[in-house]
């Protein structure tokens, strides 16, 4: 007897087969020892469009909308090239599939797509659409490698246990067709005219564009505002060293004839330094990566890259068995997996010179299972890579590194600062000097890129100085920078909570339940369709909006749908359904009933055009 695999794509089908000793090649199909793995092209099965529900939804009309199939159907996905057919490809895996599970000598099927929310609709919709009637059990692994396959098989879960995270991926493709379908139509229909305007409107992809917008209208709106700074330039036989006046903490000022009082005040004085502090502050490495962090990482730091690249060339290493999966939110490892992890790490330590310097430990910050959410931090496997093309080796070597970086000591820095007083007409005047010097490079080895020590002569406290000279620096308030593809990710996914570059952030807690806009999986995608729909437009590294997005975000009245909240809520909703903790029903009849009175609203309201590509002729 048989046991038969689904794995989600050909290459994780292949690493199946490899593990198992399936060395027999059929079409569509890897067999041996017992067991046979096929595989999908991902989803090989797609929703009904509305004309195929009824030919007459193909054309648009006001009164066809809005549209909510009493049941809803499943088709063979198009061909990519031409809509208008069926992908070859996908009917023939099928096929194959069906006449496998059909086979007399298969006991039971493992389903083997990538443990999430995605992976499982994709063998649930295969599953359904072939009447399987055979066992049906799930394998849980978190990366493809010979030892895990192995290990996975002897814990399989029935396909019973996993109908909550089957329900919230129907539910998450069901609402977003309902939402994307009636919400995108009715809207073009009413904010355009002429040929070939579309208005994409989406569950997600609205709420990321108001991000967008709104840091738009605060750069519109900045101030832009002047402020001066003192700088002066003090010696004696040590050396010489500059500093920055400071009154109550401030060292800059609006008043530029205050601070030229100030300079003719203090010019022909001596000073003497009356501070003098050092203190050595420890930098621990980065946390492990979760994908956003990752991608926000490379799309920062090399050209060329944007989330979506980043996303493909981590699935080609996860594909290849070189790291973990890659689409998680986590960016802890369970604690479970330290044995796993402690050979990980002998493995990649070998070639390094300072091995002995790298030793495992449990750290909380590493191991803590309340920051893990369905699949552990991005980690390298035990096999490494050989042959990997330019874009792999850089994300691998990213990985890689900042894994081994938790096991090293922190870096440390000798921080000095000095206060050199000045007397003054009334009272006296203080400069502040700072300076950094690296004592410990710990994990910074791992890297590089060398940080410049911010070097003092040996000044000490009651040391008296001269002023070599006093500059007024003129320097202008900057409005905020338009979001980057790292900057967008990261408000994504804390729901436009936080904007900021660093990665450590509190908002974390927000990732971990649920509340987010989008998903680890998404959101590269729906930056894509911003793009494509033309709402937004790279420059540089930064996103700008358009001025089709500016008008559908000012004109578009469905105000839940550009709020952040509402979006985070409901991908909570979805998060809680994965957990048992939320019913499919409730969420769509939420999702049914919003779009009806949103569609209904849209239809009923006077509006301005959004998007007018009609010939306009002349009088």
């Amino acid at each position: 007897m048989s046991k038969l695999l689904l794995a989600e794509k050909p290459s994780v089908a292949r690493n199946i087969g490899e593990a198992l000793g399936c060395k027999t090649r059929k079409n569509g199909y890897l067999e041996g020892n017992g067991y046979i793995v096929t595989w999908a092209f991902g989803h090989l099965l797609t929703l009904y469009d509305c004309k195929d529900y009824d030919p007459k939804l193909a054309l648009w009309s006001f009164e066809n909308f809005p549209y909510i199939p009493t049941e809803f159907k499943y088709k063979i996905k198009n061909d990519g090239k031409n809509r208008n057919v069926v992908d070859a490809g996908a009917k023939k895996q099928l096929e194959i599939i069906k006449e496998l599970i059909n086979r007399g000598d298969v006991e039971e099927i493992i389903s083997a797509t990538d443990y999430d929310r995605e992976g499982e609709l994709i063998a649930l919709l295969i599953f359904n659409y072939l009447k399987a009637n055979k066992p049906i059990y799930r394998i849980l692994i978190n990366e493809w490698t010979p030892t895990e396959i192995k290990k996975g098989l002897k814990d399989l879960k029935k396909n019973e246990e996993m109908i909550s995270l089957q329900d919230a991926g129907v539910s998450r493709q069901l609402a977003d067709w309902v939402i994307g379908i009636n919400f995108t139509s009715i809207a073009t229909m009413k904010y355009t005219r002429g040929k070939g305007n579309l208005l994409n409107i989406g569950r997600v992809l609205m709420p990321t564009l108001k991000i967008i917008y709104d840091r738009e209208i605060e750069i519109k709106n900045f101030k832009v505002e002047e402020f001066y700074e003192l700088e002066a330039t003090f010696k004696n036989e040590k050396g010489e060293y500059k500093g920055k006046f400071f009154y109550e903490k401030k060292e800059k000022f609006p008043n530029k004839k205050i601070m030229e009082k100030l300079k003719s005040e203090i010019k022909d004085k001596s000073g003497l330094v009356t501070e003098k502090t050092i203190e050595i502050k420890k930098e621990n490495p980065p946390s492990l990566f979760n994908l956003s962090n990752l991608q926000g990482y490379i799309t920062s730091k090399y050209k060329g890259f944007t989330a979506d690249k980043v996303l493909k060339v981590a699935q080609s290493l996860y594909e290849k068995k070189h790291i973990t999966y890659p689409r998680t939110e986590s960016t802890a490892l369970e604690e479970s997996i330290k044995d796993k992890a402690k050979k990980v790490l002998e493995v990649l330590k070998n070639d390094l010179s300072f091995k002995e310097e790298i030793i495992f430990n449990t750290s909380k910050k590493v191991f803590n299972n309340a920051k893990v959410e369905s699949h552990s931090a991005i980690m390298p496997t035990y096999i490494i890579p050989k042959n990997l093309t330019p874009d792999e080796r850089l994300v691998y070597d990213a990985i890689k590194n900042r894994f081994i970086s938790q096991f090293m000591k922190e870096a440390q820095y000798e921080n000095t600062e000095i206060v050199t007083t000045v007397p003054g007409e009334n009272y006296e005047r203080l400069f502040k000097t700072k300076g950094k010097i690296l004592k410990c490079k710990g994990w910074l080895k791992l890297y590089k890129e060398k940080k410049k020590d911010e070097l003092l002569p040996p000044i000490e406290k009651n040391d008296e100085v001269e002023i070599k000279s006093l500059k007024i620096i003129s320097k202008k308030t900057k409005p905020p920078a338009h979001h980057t593809e790292k900057t967008l990710l990261k408000a994504m996914e804390t729901c436009g909570k936080n904007t900021k570059q660093n990665e450590d952030t509190e908002e974390e807690s927000n990732i971990l339940y649920g509340y987010s806009i989008g998903t680890a999986a998404t959101r590269a995608e729906t930056i894509n369709k911003l793009k494509y729909a033309g709402y937004i437009t790279p420059k540089g590294k930064s996103l700008l909006i358009t001025d089709k997005g500016t008008k559908l975000i000012e004109t578009f009245p469905i105000r839940e749908l550009l709020d952040t909240d509402y979006t985070g809520k409901l991908e909570k909703k979805l998060y809680d359904m994965e957990k048992g903790k939320f019913k499919k029903e409730d969420f769509l009849k939420e999702i049914f009933n919003f779009t009806v009175n949103g569609v209904n609203k849209i239809k009923n309201i006077r509006s301005n055009v959004i998007c007018d590509t009609r010939v306009k002729k002349d009088k």
